[in-house]
């Protein structure tokens, strides 16, 4: 039997839910969400919805499994939680935009970057997932995340703006030899038009990422993505 997935993508203002691409729930999110306060409101707003394991989109860094330094805008205390035994499910945690890259991934070498409060970022090729930490670069003075992120759009606004990120986006393709950008994360909106090479993303692609992060081969049971 196919296994259900219940994906969980917890972002700055709000966590949401997904059973299915449409089915969706949120809750709060913010800076007096904890582990504890996360797993809690996942059983109260998942009531009703049948599920066997659960996939974690977690927006700071995550090393084989785990969550590795505590997030800017949530609660601390995140470090090394076990999700497992705290939700009753087999649970995977992944950086937030690595599983938004794994559900909109489609082809060749892929570089996805995540315009939000920072800058989310990951590596997709043959079956491989890097994920990035490319908002810590330096870049005018600062790191680029606060160039490329909110804080650098209510700086210096929507036009000067858009012209740092058509630049660090085209430096960024050429970089990582990609063959094409996939632009995700709510202020990927504020484009109308994109260059050649770069193309919008679908936010609910992260409900694809989710289900992804469960896949095996058919024949060794073997993960069918290997996260790096």
């Amino acid at each position: 039997m196919k296994k259900r997935i219940l994906v969980v993508d917890i972002g700055g203002t709000h966590v949401k839910l997904m059973i299915s691409r449409t089915e969706t729930r949120k809750f709060d999110s913010g800076m007096k969400l904890s582990p504890k306060e996360l797993v809690s409101q996942i059983k109260k707003n998942s009531h009703g919805w049948k599920y066997d394991a659960v996939s974690i989109g977690f927006p700071s860094v995550v090393r084989s499994g785990q969550i590795a330094k505590d997030p800017k805008h949530l609660a601390p205390g995140w470090v090394d939680w076990n999700f497992n035994k705290s939700l009753g499910k087999p649970t995977r945690v992944l950086n937030d935009a690595a599983m938004q890259a794994l559900g909109s991934y489609r082809r060749g070498r892929m570089l996805f970057l995540g315009l939000g409060t920072g800058l989310g970022s990951a590596l997709v090729w043959n079956k491989n997932l890097l994920p990035l930490e490319l908002g810590d670069l330096p870049y005018e003075g600062d790191i680029i995340e606060k160039i490329l992120g909110k804080p650098g759009l209510d700086r210096l606004g929507k036009r000067e703006w858009k012209r740092h990120v058509l630049f660090c986006l085209k430096k960024l393709k050429l970089s990582f030899i990609a063959d094409y950008i996939v632009l995700g994360g709510g202020n990927a909106r504020l484009f109308d038009t994109l260059p050649d090479g770069i193309v919008p993303g679908d936010n609910r692609n992260v409900y694809l990422g989710g289900l992804r992060m469960w896949e095996t081969e058919s024949k060794t049971r073997r993960p069918k993505w290997t996260v790096l």
